[in-house]
């Protein structure tokens, strides 16, 4: 779509990758919004949690 991104996040159901909300097209929570995948992992290397949109928890592993 020729945007940035600022973090990538994976949906821990299917493996879609998308861009956190701090990007332009939040394409991590539109994926949620469209498939009521409810966890996230971050993509980031130095980043070890899990993000629930559901419960709207986080949990560090």
């Amino acid at each position: 779509m020729g945007d940035d991104w600022v973090h990538l996040r994976v949906c821990q159901e299917c493996g879609h990758v998308g861009c956190c909300d701090n990007s332009k097209n939040m394409h991590a929570t539109k994926h949620f919004q469209g498939t009521q995948h409810p966890v996230i992992a971050s993509a980031e290397p130095s980043e070890k949690w899990l993000w629930c949109y559901v419960d709207e928890e986080m949990a560090e592993y």
